[in-house]
């Protein structure tokens, strides 16, 4: 017992006590401590209820007083601590739920954007300058959040400047061309000329970037070749304006993708899609002054007034640049909140369900021919999305390992 380091006194309280008592006194100790002693400290739980449940010698008075000061203070700590934890809010508790939300916006806003837009080409053919109206309302939009600090501006200098502007350029050239061909033909087949956008990414990859295709990503992008070629064989509303534009929007974005992967900056998406917006709306204005311009000036603005007035041709031209704007930043911030695989997808059915409600919408007629080529385009698109982003993902996987 001395060498417990206990006072004769306490030797002696402790040998008064019968042996079947200590031992019972011992247990309940044991039991009532140890959901305070067993909390969790940096990942590990205290033993001291189990240590002192099994001791044979006997209790005494500096060694019962020396467990009831350790575990007030372990349960202290770890009440502290809870106390520091943040409490959760809907989107950490939610977060599927939150993800869904931003896929329906996402949809949403891109099928508003689409129906609208068509809509104005019938009493304003003017694409060039449509254009120029959706990146105007974007970049007001940005800068009306920057003068409030929603975001804060991220800062600007040479070096990032040069880096975006080949972004910016190719990103005016295919909203440009995409905007002509939406004009030219019906919004369901401009879709599906743009569903072979992976092809021209994957041409990119292989012969200009030097980087290997796989051959399945190649075979699965046949059905996606095959089925737009079916498809423009056969739909009423082509013509080679809408067409070529379509697939010069393809080019663009597939250099713009080469591009952003070789702007190496650490902005965040929501102020580097404002300054891409702010360079591709100087970009477009010269083409839209000069293709456009005299007619404007002539008779273009004074039909379109005559037709829906002043106040309706104003307001909708900002309602379809505000959601031009939005449904590319819920994109982007859609893509920020999955993985690679889940995005793909979305972006797929998102064209299916563009196509779709534009063919109900509009009441476009399609042949059966067109409607056939439409799926497999569509499907093959989702084919090699899938095949792709699994690739990726392993590729990820290796480098992580």
């Amino acid at each position: 017992m001395a060498a417990l380091g206990t006072t004769p006194g306490a030797a002696a309280a402790a040998a008064s006590v019968p042996q079947r008592q200590r031992r019972r006194g011992a247990s309940s100790l044991a039991v009532a401590y140890a959901p305070e002693g067993a909390r969790l400290v940096s990942g590990r739980q205290l033993r001291a209820a189990p240590v002192l449940a099994s001791s044979s010698v006997a209790l005494s008075g500096p060694v019962r007083l020396r467990f009831l000061c350790v575990a007030p203070a372990a349960a202290a700590s770890a009440s502290a601590s809870a106390g520091e934890a943040k409490p959760q809010g809907f989107a950490e508790r939610y977060p599927t739920l939150v993800t869904g939300f931003f896929f329906f916006l996402w949809y949403f806003l891109n099928v508003i954007f689409n129906i609208l837009n068509k809509k104005i080409f019938d009493y304003f053919p003017y694409p060039y300058f449509v254009s120029v109206s959706h990146l105007f309302v974007g970049v007001l939009y940005c800068l009306i959040g920057w003068s409030f600090g929603f975001p804060k501006r991220a800062p600007m200098n040479s070096t990032v400047l040069k880096q975006l502007v080949p972004v910016a350029v190719c990103h005016a050239i295919g909203h440009v061309t995409s905007t002509v061909s939406f004009a030219a033909v019906a919004v369901s087949f401009a879709h599906t000329i743009k569903a072979l956008e992976p092809f021209f990414s994957a041409s990119a990859s292989q012969f200009i970037l030097g980087q290997p295709v796989p051959l399945t990503l190649w075979l699965s992008l046949v059905p996606v070749v095959v089925g737009v070629s079916v498809a423009s064989l056969t739909e009423l509303s082509f013509n080679w304006t809408g067409f070529i534009n379509a697939m010069i929007s393809n080019i663009s974005f597939t250099y713009r993708s080469i591009y952003s992967k070789k702007a190496m900056t650490d902005m965040d998406s929501t102020n580097l899609y404002a300054y891409i917006s702010i360079i591709a709306l100087f970009v477009c204005i010269p083409p839209a002054i000069i293709i456009e311009g005299p007619q404007l000036m002539q008779h273009g603005f004074k039909d379109a007034i005559a037709k829906v007035g002043l106040t309706k041709l104003i307001s909708n031209f900002f309602v379809v640049g505000l959601f031009y704007h939005l449904y590319n930043q819920v994109a982007t911030n859609t893509l920020e909140r999955v993985a690679p695989l889940s995005h793909a997808i979305g972006n797929v059915l998102k064209r299916v369900f563009v196509i779709g409600f534009s063919i109900i919408v509009f009441g476009n007629k399609i042949t059966t021919q067109t409607g056939i080529g439409t799926s497999i385009a569509i499907a093959g698109v989702a084919l090699y999305s899938f095949m792709k982003a699994k690739i990726e993902e392993e590729k990820r996987q290796i480098k992580s390992a």
